[in-house]
């Protein structure tokens, strides 16, 4: 009997883009939380911004292109998006980044592409590269956290800061208990190599020797946890965040092996800045991700390459969003030269 050629039996279960966008908001809430937790109420207050600049964008872009919005917002991509804007800007960031940021993600990088399934590009970390090179210090000032702060600002202080830049509650906010300004973990490190000190000596400052350890570290496990429920719930694939975390791990090893005084360890690579959030929640955007699983593999390791190159040879600490648009430039290569063979068809 001759073979007949039949449409490749790919059976799985369908589960819709507003599920899908769905559950993903619900995962980041733990981290969200404990964000919130360490850097005060600002921090929620910025997701809920930009989660109304996106959805009304979201329908000022529709209703501009002749659509029907009530048909589209249902699909929580606009919320998604906002929920991660939110989370990238410090607490007690001016609203103008969240209006300037949520309106290029939705209007430019989205929108002007058609819509949800044809941006070419992760419409957060697009926009959040955006707000760090045009306005690098306020995107920057991050308050200490809770345990390490002098002053953690309340709701009606932040609202201040927020909406009416009030200078004075965000330098309080930034103060730990000596009256020294604090930093992130990964630029601290950055700032002190660039100082002449080792990374044991800059390591060994109150930000990270400490009972609590340092506070991205906790949010990183927030957002690991996160991760780890989307992958059970078969919201998202292993392969990126695997990878991802994988291809850090391995080079950064290999710097701390070799210049132990210039690099992080792998550990602190991992548990510092936007890594695990960046793996489970961002890179893994179906629209702009690589799509068979030998692709997504290649996929997270060149985002865990580039980040820690920029990290540790760039000009900014943490290399999260760039890493991820430079992945995204690279994903139709990548599905060009890694497409799987056809069930019941030859290979190309």
């Amino acid at each position: 009997m001759a073979f007949m050629r039949q449409s490749s039996p790919h059976v799985r279960e369908r589960v819709s883009t507003s599920k899908v966008m769905l559950w993903t908001i619900l995962a980041t809430i733990p981290g969200m939380l404990l964000q919130t937790a360490f850097f005060g109420i600002g921090s929620l207050i910025q997701v809920l911004l930009c989660v109304v600049f996106c959805l009304s964008f979201e329908v000022l872009s529709l209703k501009l292109r002749g659509k029907q919005p009530q048909n589209y917002l249902k699909d929580n991509s606009a919320i998604l998006t906002g929920v991660l804007i939110g989370l990238a800007l410090p607490a007690l960031a001016p609203w103008w980044l969240a209006f300037i940021g949520c309106l290029f993600a939705i209007m430019i990088v989205k929108q002007l592409y058609g819509g949800i399934g044809n941006n070419l590009f992760n419409p957060a970390m697009a926009a959040y590269v955006l707000l760090l090179i045009s306005f690098p210090v306020p995107m920057t000032q991050w308050p200490a956290a809770s345990y390490l702060s002098a002053s953690t600002p309340g709701l009606l202080s932040s609202l201040d800061a927020i909406f009416f830049n009030n200078l004075e509650v965000i330098k309080q906010a930034q103060l730990g208990f000596d009256g020294v300004s604090m930093a992130t973990a990964l630029d601290t490190l950055k700032t002190d190599l660039t100082l002449g000190l080792t990374s044991s000596e800059s390591l060994a400052k109150s930000l990270f020797s400490n009972d609590y350890g340092s506070p991205w570290m906790w949010l990183n496990l927030a957002y690991l946890a996160g991760g780890i429920a989307l992958i059970q719930l078969k919201v998202i694939r292993w392969h990126i965040p695997t990878a991802i975390i994988a291809s850090l791990f391995f080079c950064s090893a290999l710097g701390y092996i070799f210049l132990p005084d210039l690099s992080g360890s792998p550990i602190f690579h991992l548990s510092s800045g936007a890594t695990m959030i960046a793996a489970f929640f961002i890179a893994t955007d179906p629209v702009s991700a690589a799509t068979s699983p030998k692709a997504r593999l290649i996929y997270g390791a060149l985002i865990g390459l580039m980040i820690y190159i920029i990290r540790t040879f760039g000009g900014y600490p943490d290399a999260v969003a760039f890493a991820v648009l430079l992945a995204n430039i690279c994903v139709p290569l990548i599905d060009y030269y890694v497409r799987p063979q056809t069930y019941g068809h030859p290979r190309d």
